[in-house]
């Protein structure tokens, strides 16, 4: 069975958390609590894009607060 979260053919959502964390989740699977969509399904490769382009800092988003704090 191949690993449904490294399937270029697949249809990925991109989910954040409260921490501004992000994650490729495959489109067929249901969504863990405590995270919502932030890009619809589309292309792994378009999710990876969105997600280099939108996660910047890898940082939680608790810590950033703490250290600027």
């Amino acid at each position: 069975m191949s690993n449904p979260f490294e399937n270029d053919d697949a249809q990925y959502l991109v989910l954040t958390n409260a921490e501004g964390q992000h994650s490729l989740w495959p489109s067929f699977a249901e969504i863990p609590g405590g995270w919502d969509i932030a890009l619809e399904a589309t292309s792994r490769a378009r999710a990876l894009e969105y997600v280099e382009e939108n996660w910047t800092d890898m940082r939680p988003t608790s810590l950033v607060s703490a250290l600027q704090g």
